[in-house]
């Protein structure tokens, strides 16, 4: 595993219940799309690659398809057994997924690249487990992020957090642009045809203090930077947050944060 593979083990795990109630509410909202990219339906035997809580999984299966579904962290594993009965569900960490050659008609990744050290390796890979005509479809945040996705980033920097050392990135050569173009690049260079993406945006609608619940409890890189600077930088963060939030409060207090994901599709 790269050093970014490593980090991202560290971060998530454990995780399951605090993203659920946290992140997975907001990663949702592309589910649809990117089942219909994948052309999910009756019958289609489709790979939920980096499951979580199984939200992608549930909703393949309310449209008839044949769920599998493969993670890396055992309580996301058993999160989306739970969200998902009736799909097999595995521990399993790209680039090396745990099934044949061919064995789906869809393989889908909901924002599972951004967690993972060598992408192109990890298409490579939902590629191979594809078969022939199959279809691939995948999401990404796009970068540079909204206001509304960086507003923890920008609390803790205004605090003046650091990044701690063990918060690894993706190494410069294996990274690529989080833009249509470079995730269309990327599914390219993975041996995909008939390659499309576009951009998904929306107003993530959240309670000012359940979005903060998940950095507090560690969720993602900016959870790792926020809980890493201990009590006190963490409280600072928390008052930088609550004054950055001024920014998005809507009459009835709630959030909304602007958020784009690339998503992109490709065939075998």
């Amino acid at each position: 595993m790269t050093a970014f593979d490593v980090m991202e083990r560290r971060i998530w795990d454990g995780q399951a219940e605090s993203y659920a109630r946290t992140a997975a509410r907001l990663c949702i909202r592309t589910v649809p799309a990117l089942l219909d990219a994948a052309g999910a339906g009756a019958g289609t035997r489709l790979l939920d690659v980096g499951c979580g809580t199984g939200n992608v999984s549930a909703a393949a299966l309310a449209r008839g398809a044949a769920v599998r579904a493969v993670d890396a962290e055992p309580d996301m594993v058993a999160a989306t057994r739970r969200a998902a009965p009736g799909t097999e569900v595995r521990a399993g960490t790209l680039p090396q997924l745990p099934y044949a050659d061919a064995e789906f008609d869809a393989v889908v990744g909901n924002f599972v690249l951004n967690h993972v050290g060598r992408p192109l390796e990890a298409l490579v890979e939902m590629r191979r487990v594809a078969r022939p005509g199959g279809r691939i479809a995948v999401t990404v945040w796009q970068l540079p992020g909204t206001p509304g996705q960086t507003l923890v980033g920008r609390a803790a920097q205004a605090a003046g957090l650091t990044r701690p050392d063990w918060l690894a990135t993706v190494d410069e050569e294996r990274n690529f642009e989080r833009t249509p173009d470079g995730l269309t690049a990327l599914l390219k260079a993975a041996g995909l045809a008939d390659v499309q993406a576009g951009t998904h945006a929306w107003d993530h609608r959240v309670d000012p203090e359940d979005w903060w619940a998940g950095p507090a409890a560690g969720i993602g890189a900016m959870g790792g930077m926020v809980t890493g600077a201990g009590p006190e930088g963490a409280a600072a963060a928390k008052r930088e947050y609550d004054v950055l939030c001024r920014e998005f409060l809507a009459e009835d207090g709630l959030l909304a944060l602007p958020h784009v994901a690339v998503l992109a599709q490709g065939t075998v």
